[in-house]
């Protein structure tokens, strides 16, 4: 019992339903096993695909009550339904067949939220259009009950592991941790997620994500699995780690996709699904292919080519992205809303240049060859010597991709302690987090020529995030110490222990005088490296940083 692809059987037999709206009584279609159509059932609209599947929609608030694949009830566990965030209350709920679609309308305030089948298809398409924040609706949750997918998933957990932080970290018994935020992946790194037997896949296809914000480095929960049941998620809005405002606007479609024991098709992924089906339904804020342009750029010179080159288009109401060819850089980003984007090119995770570009409906946007300066990648100044290299994230660092799927006091994390040696091994021996009340003080040995040792330089130290405003304060051979730096702007809720390093990427500088350096050259140079604020509490939830890298210039 595990996970992964083959698409779903289609069989279309159509048997056509009459509109109906919420609170009527039994108005319905024809639906029956194996025909397409919808029925009322009094408190819920039932929808049958005409393939495998049959769901229903509750008509007092638009949960999804039931979903039935293969005669197989898959909804629902510890009592509830799935819903938009944790259900909306009261709604407005209406349904209508056009032809081969049937679509179940949810009007909550301001919030509007859709359910589509089309026939012979056992995939539900989903919208969700969040108009303000007048209505907290940041997630569609899709519960699934106990027993039928094996809970062996790295963010696997049951309540009778005791709780290591807030009500949502957790540590097993053999003291691994389990949360739901440790999802692992990135968004650019997923199309889909859920559980397969070997005979039924249940997943959820993800949106393109173009009103969640945060990027495509962002992480955020995906899924959970418990002793009562498990979760599905779709992300609207996040706000943990979060680097941007929330966006607005008619988010999808995101699919609930059931197979037979296979991934969905890559026909429903994003950037691949067409739904020019859904052109006519009258949804808010649904804007068709024709009403979408397209980015091309020609290529990116000045890459380091040991390195992907990502590109993102972000502006206040809609982000995109795109991954850049390895052999010349060329991109090409379409289904883009008509505006004006700050346009941004990433090595690895880091921003290496930005300029602005802008869409319109129906054209597509050709930019020349993109030229990264030289002096936009860190990693091209000269350096004495340097742990890591400046990619945005801190990969290669002690213990950088565990701390993606684990807490920090997991007992798989090598100690958080413990001096560097620059030549032995300094990127692997260097802790990715410095924590104030952890391992703040670390020490990093290091010699110079006698030449080196008679001038001046440049320490840099590169962070992806902090957290309650954790940031470095360097001394060098007890006799020298750095100002304590201003804090950056970065997100201020939990980043460390919620398996983020994503922040705001930041650089600090310090000017180290020659005065500081030990003349023998015989001998090891000492930089100590603090971690100070006057935030946090205690712990792994004192102020601490992530690391992206760290260099003496020359």
């Amino acid at each position: 019992m595990s996970g992964s692809t083959i698409r779903p059987v289609r069989r279309r037999t159509f048997v056509l339903g009459t509109a109906a709206v919420a609170g009527t009584a039994a108005l319905s279609g024809t639906a029956s096993a194996a025909a397409f159509g919808w029925s009322d059932d009094g408190s819920n609209y039932v929808v049958d695909t005409g393939a495998n599947l049959v769901f229903k929609v509750s008509k007092s608030n638009g949960d999804l009550t039931s979903l039935v694949y293969r005669g197989t009830e898959y909804q629902g566990y510890g009592g509830m339904n799935s819903h938009i965030e944790s259900g909306l209350g009261s709604s407005t709920v209406t349904v209508k067949q056009s032809g081969t679609t049937i679509l179940i309308s949810v009007a909550y305030g301001t919030l509007r939220h859709y359910y589509a089948a089309r026939s012979g298809e056992n995939n539900i398409y989903l919208w969700t259009n969040k108009a303000d924040t007048s209505v907290s609706a940041t997630r569609y949750i899709l519960r699934v009950k106990k027993g039928l997918f094996l809970n062996d998933e790295p963010d696997s957990y049951t309540y009778t592991n005791s709780t290591i932080e807030a009500s949502d970290v957790f540590a097993k018994s053999d003291g691994q941790t389990r949360s739901k935020h440790y999802s692992k992946l990135r968004v650019m790194d997923y199309d889909y997620i859920g559980w397969k037997t070997g005979s039924v896949g249940l997943w959820i296809v993800r949106s393109n994500h173009e009103k969640a914000s945060g990027g495509p480095f962002y992480r955020s929960l995906l899924r959970h699995q418990s002793a009562d049941g498990g979760g599905l998620y779709e992300i609207l809005y996040y706000g943990q780690n979060q680097t941007e405002a929330q966006r607005f606007g008619l988010q999808g479609p995101y699919v609930i996709a059931l197979t037979d024991g296979g991934a969905p098709s890559s026909s429903l992924f994003p950037g691949t699904l067409t739904t020019s089906w859904a052109d006519s339904l009258g949804m808010s804020g649904y804007v068709g292919a024709s009403g979408r342009g397209k980015v091309a750029g020609v290529g990116i010179s000045g890459r380091n080519t040991a390195y992907a080159y990502t590109v993102g288009l972000a502006n206040s109401a809609a982000q995109y992205w795109g991954s850049a060819r390895s052999s010349d850089g060329y991109f090409s980003i379409g289904g883009v809303l008509p505006g004006t984007y700050t346009l941004t090119v990433f090595k690895g995770e880091l921003a290496v240049y930005t300029g602005s570009v802008t869409v319109t409906a129906g054209g597509t946007t050709t930019l020349n060859t993109i030229a990264v300066p030289s002096s936009n990648d860190p990693s091209n100044a000269a350096a004495i010597w340097r742990i890591g290299d400046w990619n945005g994230a801190p990969s290669g660092f002690k213990n950088a991709d565990l701390m993606t799927y684990a807490h920090p006091s997991d007992v798989r994390a090598a100690s958080w302690t413990g001096n560097v040696v620059i030549g032995n091994n300094e990127t692997a021996s260097f802790p990715c987090y410095l924590w104030k009340d952890v391992n703040s003080g670390i020490l990093v040995y290091f010699k110079l020529t006698a030449a080196q040792a008679a001038a001046a330089h440049t320490l840099r130290i590169g962070v992806t995030t902090a957290y309650a405003n954790g940031r470095p304060q360097v001394s060098v051979n007890g006799a020298w110490t750095s100002a304590i730096p201003s804090p950056p702007t970065q997100p201020n809720t939990r980043s460390l222990t919620n398996g983020s390093y994503r922040g705001n990427n930041h650089t600090f500088t310090y000017s180290v005088p020659a005065s500081a350096w030990l003349t023998d050259t015989g001998q090891y140079n000492v930089l100590k490296i603090d971690v100070v604020s006057g935030s946090g509490t205690t712990g792994y939830l004192s102020a601490g940083t992530a690391i992206d890298a760290i260099d003496l210039l020359a």
